[in-house]
């Protein structure tokens, strides 16, 4: 593995009022287990909830996150929240392009890009989330849909920038209730695929996890594989002992 931290997380997606995310981010921060491990944990609740999460998290090792940040520095984008917004709530990470914005709200390569490029300005880290559909995988399109994905996410930032970004391979056909979870080693052979790519245009290996139905019974066999570098989870990891669980068994001290 090329990087020495995996890195672990969750996005809530549309879940959880304040309380519920009051809860889940006490539980993490008086967790022995989340002060001793060594991976790079972090949180992703919906908007609502960032600033009190970060505040409850403040002075720990987890990261917090945004679902979603706008391109534009402000302006008349009804119900959108910029990348400063993000920042001034304590978000340090923005997840960018996931298959159900671009499914459901229009997401493009074209505003992919541009969003990762707002992200860098305002010293967030983008994670940005590539992945097949189902119709590509079935017509071994695989390659071609994760490669033009990939090249578009960093068009709009220099090499020097593109460092800081972190990839998520997510196949749609993997996500949500009732999801497929890609065998490990399709998706190490995935993750090796997009490293490459991103070699070749920005001159880095850059950090790639791996999403899309990560449960308690497949996590050691992915975090396991070479060229994944960590976990992003989605309802396993929606309760505090879930996420903790998953952890413990891939990254116990």
């Amino acid at each position: 593995m090329p990087f020495d931290t995996l890195w672990i997380g969750t996005s809530w997606k549309m879940n959880k009022v304040r309380a519920e995310a009051r809860a889940f981010a006490e539980a993490l921060a008086a967790s022995d287990l989340a002060r001793r491990t060594t991976a790079q944990l972090f949180v992703i609740p919906p908007f609502t909830a960032v600033a009190e999460v970060a505040d409850r998290l403040a002075g720990t090792r987890v990261r917090v996150g945004v679902q979603n940040v706008h391109w534009a520095e402000a302006g008349a984008w009804t119900g959108e929240i910029s990348a400063a917004m993000a920042a001034d709530c304590g978000a340090t990470i923005a997840e960018i392009g996931h298959s159900e914005r671009r499914t459901h709200f229009g997401e493009t390569d074209e505003t992919v890009s541009m969003k990762v490029a707002a992200a860098l300005r305002h010293g967030l880290t983008p994670l940005v989330c590539v992945g097949d559909t189902r119709e590509e995988h079935d017509a071994g399109r695989t390659a071609q849909a994760l490669d033009r994905q990939v090249r578009a996410a960093v068009s709009k930032v220099s090499r020097a920038e593109a460092e800081r970004v972190v990839i998520a391979y997510e196949p749609v056909w993997s996500i949500g209730e009732g999801g497929t979870p890609a065998e490990p080693a399709f998706a190490d052979e995935q993750h090796a695929r997009i490293k490459a790519t991103l070699a070749d245009v920005t001159g880095h290996e850059l950090r790639v996890l791996y999403g899309g139905s990560v449960n308690p019974q497949n996590c050691v066999a992915l975090a396991a594989r070479p060229n994944i570098d960590g976990l992003f989870i989605g309802r396993s990891a929606w309760q505090s002992e879930g996420f903790l669980g998953i952890v413990g068994q891939v990254d116990a001290p």
